[in-house]
This record gives C-alpha cells, structure tokens and sequence, in this order.
C-alpha cells in the first residue's frame, strides 16, 4: 500500500511540473515575440527565438506581443516639419531619422517652396504653409528663428493647426515659435540652455524649465537643445507605439544616449 502511495504522489508531482513547464513555456511564447528592428522589408515578420533575421540579417530584438500587435493596426502617421530658413541642421535632421525609421511619413513645409538654407546644406521644402497636408503632428526647430517668430502668416498657419494636428513638438528654440502661436500658453516648457532666461522673459505665461531633456503636457512637447530633438521625436514614438517599439528604433539608428523616463511627463494624454 505504501509503495502504491509513493508512486501516485511521484505522478502526481511529476504532472505538476510537467504542466508548470507548459504553462510557464505558453505564457512566455504569449507575452513576446522577437522581431525585425525596422528596415521596410520585413518589419512585421514575427520569431520564437533570438538570433538573425533570415530576410535582412539584422539581429532579431525581442517586443511585447501587445506592442506588436499596436504596429498592425494603428494607423499611418504624417509628421509636418516646418522648417525655416536657417534651421539648426541636427534639430530637424535627429527626428527625420527617428521619425522615418519608425514607419511615419515625414513632410516638410516653409512658408514657400523656396531653397532653405543651414550648415551648408541647400534644399526645397516639399510644400508651402498653402498647399501643406494635415498633419497628426506638427514640429518646428531652432536656429534662425526671429524672422519666423515675426511673421503673422506662418504664426496664424501654425496657431491653425490645433484644429487638425493631435501634437505638437518643438525642438531647441523651435519653442518660441510655439509659444508665439500660444500653444505654450499655460504649460511647462524647456529650450536651449542659453535661452532659458530669455525665453522665460518671452513667455510669462509659460514656465521654462532648464536642466530638462524634454517636457511633455500632454500633446505639447518641447525639447531641449539641439540633440535632444532626437530624444523627443523616441520619446512620441513611445507615445504613439509602445516603449518596445521606441527601443527598437534607437537601437535601429545606433542611439545610445536614449534614457526612456529622462524627461518630464506632466500628462500623459492620449
């Protein structure tokens, strides 16, 4: 009798590890999946274990099952870079890339569609403040910005896009150019560390904040300086498609400066 005992209670726990190790195998294969960083060719292919990706070569990342299944079905979205002549060329370039590397579509727009000019870089912007599509975000820089703070249609364009545009991200002192739109008015902001006083002055309304990587009110964000227009542009990538997937593009880009939860979170929003 005792040896009969002795076997059911060694089935017994036997089967109960047994199904431990299933449950606790199922569960990790239902919570993640290793994927593709972004490339365009095979972003949305899913794997069962790390390694390279048989298609592109790149090494294979792990995302929560839930962020993945965020990247199949939120909509596509369009970024307006309005972009002054005399544009600080890192403030616009830094989110370009993190931006189009995460799947958005990227627009750029001036006041006309005549050659801008930074750094020894010329271009044509791709519209004018006439012809521009609606955004779901609107994003103006730094650089030369007094001309653009001083004229009355670029302001009431970019005042016009809080009807449409669900955010707003400013870059450097890109901040005053929202904030002469008021879309700074009543919120917490942050610039470059040398126009902090000045901008505080500029905007009495506003409270400017130094020693701030990035300040988010919700759907208005500001950066601070320069390179940190890249820590803003991962840090609405994580907004709108999950921290994973923001991971996921600073790692695609080489970036390595990225800290999430750096910045100033006052609300969340959408």
């Amino acid at each position: 009798m005792k040896r009969i005992y002795l076997v059911i209670l060694f089935l017994l726990t036997y089967f109960n590890i047994s199904h431990a190790q299933t449950t606790t195998q199922k569960s990790t294969i239902i919570d993640s999946v290793f994927v593709c960083p972004p490339c365009g060719s095979c972003d949305y292919q899913t794997f069962d274990k790390a390694g390279k990706c048989p298609m592109c070569g790149m090494t294979l990342i792990r995302m929560s099952l839930n962020d993945f299944k965020k990247q199949l079905n939120l909509k596509p979205v369009t970024v307006c870079f309005y972009i002054q002549d005399g544009v600080e060329l890192l403030d616009f370039a830094g989110p370009m890339e993190v931006f189009t590397t995460a799947g958005f579509h990227v627009v750029t727009v001036s006041k006309t569609k005549t050659e801008l000019h930074t750094n020894g870089l010329s271009f044509i912007p791709q519209y004018s403040i006439k012809d521009a599509p609606k955004a779901d975000v609107l994003v103006v820089f730094g650089g030369s910005f007094a001309e653009t703070v001083a004229d009355t249609a670029v302001i009431s364009w970019i005042r016009a896009q809080r009807s449409t545009a669900s955010y707003f991200l400013s870059v450097c002192t890109g901040a005053y150019i929202l904030g002469k739109a008021g879309i700074l008015d009543n919120m917490t902001a942050t610039t470059y560390f040398l126009q902090i006083d000045n901008l505080q002055k500029t905007l009495p309304n506003t409270k400017v904040l130094a020693n701030t990587r990035f300040v988010d009110n919700g759907n208005v964000i500001t950066t601070a300086g320069i390179s940190a227009g890249i820590d803003g542009a991962l840090y609405l990538v994580e907004k709108l498609r999950g921290r994973d997937y923001a991971k996921s593009i600073a790692q695609t880009i080489e970036y390595d400066k990225w800290i999430p939860d750096q910045g100033l979170v006052l609300n969340k929003g959408n």
